[in-house]
């Protein structure tokens, strides 16, 4: 198996981040390293997954080139990426609050619960991702994976409400070239002129 093909070094570059914010976790002195953790973990999931979902558009806009599908055969080592950096985003999340009760407190506002429950969706997609459950499940597999959008939505609406100033122009500018793609994607399949049949 050639270097270019084997899919090591994309799991080493995918895990790379984690594996440094771990050990800065887990070796700082800093009594607020975990806290200053919670955004970059939450960010980089955002990013994963907006990269995952670009990928179906780009190989209809981009149709014969290589790298597109590429990006296609490694799109489910992507997704499992940006589900793990939503899980760790939430265990330094977890372990900053550091009590149930406060975590409690927190869950009617708006920029919490929306990122509960995008994790929430997030993880039976993640648990069903092995060929084993796409065996199993047949056309139903498919449809469950589309509940990615949904997550999406909510990561967006998490990302773009959180209190910090700044918040929803920088999510809603990681999400614009998705939301470009997308509608690249439906104008094709729906609206696109298509030649008369003879």
């Amino acid at each position: 198996m050639t270097t270019r093909k084997t899919p090591y070094w994309l799991w080493a570059l995918l895990t790379a981040p984690a594996l440094y914010w771990i050990w800065t976790a887990t070796t700082s002195d800093n009594a607020r390293s975990i806290h200053i953790l919670v955004h970059p973990t939450g960010e980089w999931a955002a990013r994963v997954l907006i990269l995952t979902l670009m990928i179906t558009p780009l190989t209809l806009l981009f149709k014969g080139k290589s790298w597109p599908r590429w990006l296609m055969r490694n799109r489910r080592y992507l997704g499992v990426a940006a589900f793990g950096y939503a899980a760790l985003h939430t265990i330094f999340y977890v372990i900053d609050k550091s009590t149930l009760d406060r975590i409690a407190g927190e869950l009617p506002r708006f920029y919490i619960w929306t990122g509960w429950l995008a994790f929430a969706v997030f993880i039976p997609l993640a648990v069903t991702s092995m060929d084993y459950f796409q065996r199993l499940m047949g056309r139903h597999w498919k449809t469950l994976q589309r509940f990615t959008y949904a997550s999406a939505v909510l990561t967006l609406l998490h990302w773009a409400s959180l209190h910090d100033w700044g918040h929803p122009t920088v999510a809603l500018v990681h999400f614009a070239p998705l939301v470009v793609l997308e509608g690249y994607r439906i104008w094709y399949w729906t609206l696109r002129p298509r030649p008369a049949h003879a």
